[in-house]
């Protein structure tokens, strides 16, 4: 990383970027040695992300050629606004997280299960779940990537606005907002 002071060494900071956000975007290489990037809804587990999809496809066809793959999520807090007379102090305050790992197709039941509740867990907390069909798991898709690399960035700002943005981070309240300098 260029700016060392963006990066975000703590690991817990990391894994909460992780499991805020909603959408993550998968980056494979295609059959025609292009990079692909697919958005995907994905849960974490540990050092293990999951996300499903069809039993057939583009996402696994690359995978099974190339099962290296990059995964990023970025989480964006605040665009700060320039004023007309300084329009260079307008500025957007994000943190992002980016993967590199091993992903393969999940063909074990348990372990199906495990995802689907990892990813039930994360986008309908409030529902208790008692079972997936057989029928249903035998058309879902499920991918693993097991993350060997991962690091993670911030631009917060500086002095009052990075307090806003930190403060804004704390709140639990929903992201992006504007912001404007004082």
């Amino acid at each position: 990383m260029r700016k060392p002071q963006k990066r975000i060494t703590d690991l817990a900071v990391i894994f909460a970027i992780l499991d805020s956000c909603h959408v993550g975007r998968l980056g494979t290489t295609s059959s025609d040695g292009w990079p692909m990037i697919k958005p995907v809804n994905f849960a974490r587990d540990g050092w293990i992300l999951y996300f499903h999809c069809a039993v057939q496809g583009e996402k696994l066809d690359d995978i099974r050629r190339d099962s290296r793959v990059c995964f990023e999520v970025d989480l964006p807090v605040a665009y700060v606004k320039g004023a007309p007379d300084t329009p260079c102090r307008a500025e957007y305050l994000y943190r992002s997280v980016i993967i590199r790992g091993r992903a393969t197709k999940v063909e074990e039941r348990g372990e199906k299960i495990r995802a689907l509740d990892a990813l039930m867990g994360k986008y309908q907390p409030e529902t208790l779940f008692t079972g997936y069909r057989d029928d249903k798991l035998e058309i879902t898709g499920i991918v693993r990537i097991d993350i060997d690399d991962l690091s993670g960035k911030e631009e917060l700002g500086k002095d009052t606005i990075r307090e806003q943005a930190l403060q804004l981070l704390a709140s639990g309240n929903p992201l992006p907002v504007v912001l404007e300098h004082s």
